[in-house]
C-alpha cells in the first residue's frame, strides 16, 4: 500500500521493481495486488494487456481499518484490560492524545 501511496497508478512488474531487492515472485506481488483489489483496498484499469493498480482508500482510512478489524474481536472478549492498553498506549505516545480521545469521545456521545 505504502508504494502505491507515494506514486501510483502502478503495474505489478513496477510495484515488484520498487519492492528493491525483495525475494518475492512477480506471481505473489500479483496474488498480493489483486487480493487487495477483491477486498477494495485498490482499485484497477486494464493498461493494454497489465493491470495498473492505485490505492482505493487513503492512509487515513486504511489505518481505521486496521484497528477496526485487530480491536473488534478483542473488545467482544473483554473491554476492560484493551480499553485500558490503549489508552496507555495512546498517552505514552503523545500526551496530547489524551486530549483527543476525550474530544472524540465528547463528540461520539452528542452523536447519541
Amino acid at each position: 500500500m505504502e508504494i502505491l501511496w507515494d506514486d501510483a497508478p502502478l503495474s505489478v512488474r513496477e510495484v515488484k521493481r520498487r519492492l528493491g531487492r525483495s525475494k518475492l515472485a512477480y506471481t505473489t506481488v500479483m496474488t498480493t495486488l489483486d487480493r487487495l483489489y477483491r477486498k477494495g483496498l485498490l482499485a484497477r484499469t486494464k493498461n493494454g494487456l497489465a493491470f495498473v493498480y492505485q490505492p482505493a482508500i487513503d492512509r487515513a482510512e486504511y489505518q481505521r481499518r486496521v484497528v477496526q478489524a485487530a480491536l473488534t474481536p478483542l473488545l467482544e472478549q473483554g473491554a476492560g484490560p484493551v480499553l485500558a492498553a490503549f489508552v496507555d498506549v495512546a498517552a505514552g505516545t503523545d500526551a496530547e492524545n489524551l486530549d483527543r480521545l476525550e474530544q472524540l469521545i465528547a463528540a461520539r456521545r452528542r452523536q447519541r
